[in-house]
C-alpha cells in the first residue's frame, strides 16, 4: 500500500494567516466527500506568524491532481490567490502505513 503525500507551505500577506487557515479549513471540509482524500491537515507554527503548512495523503497522485480541478476548489484558490504570497511543496512523499491511513 503506498499513497501520494504532500506536505507543502503557503506563506500569506502580514495578518492573514487566519484567513488563510479558514480557507484551507474549507478546503479540508470539501475533502470529506472524497474517498481518495484520506489526511488533509492544516497546520501552523507559533514561530511563523504568516505561514499555513498543509499534509495530504492520497490514494495515488491521480486522484489529488483531478481534486484541483473540482469548482468547489477553483472557488476557494480564487478566494486564496490575493493573500498568498509564496507557495513551497515541502516534500512529495510515499506513505506506506500508519495510524489514521486505510
Amino acid at each position: 500500500m503506498e499513497k501520494y503525500s504532500l506536505f507543502g507551505k503557503f506563506t500569506v500577506q502580514a495578518g492573514e494567516r487566519d484567513t488563510m487557515v479558514d480557507i484551507l479549513l474549507e478546503a479540508a471540509e470539501s475533502m470529506a466527500v472524497l474517498e481518495d482524500c484520506e489526511i488533509y491537515l492544516v497546520n501552523t507554527s507559533e514561530n511563523e506568524p504568516d505561514s499555513v503548512y498543509v499534509y495530504e495523503v492520497w490514494s495515488n497522485e491521480k486522484a489529488h491532481q483531478a481534486s484541483l480541478s473540482l469548482e468547489v476548489t477553483q472557488k476557494l484558490i480564487q478566494r486564496a490567490k490575493p493573500i498568498i504570497t509564496g507557495m513551497e511543496r515541502i516534500s512529495t512523499l510515499q506513505t506506506n502505513g500508519g495510524k489514521g491511513v486505510s
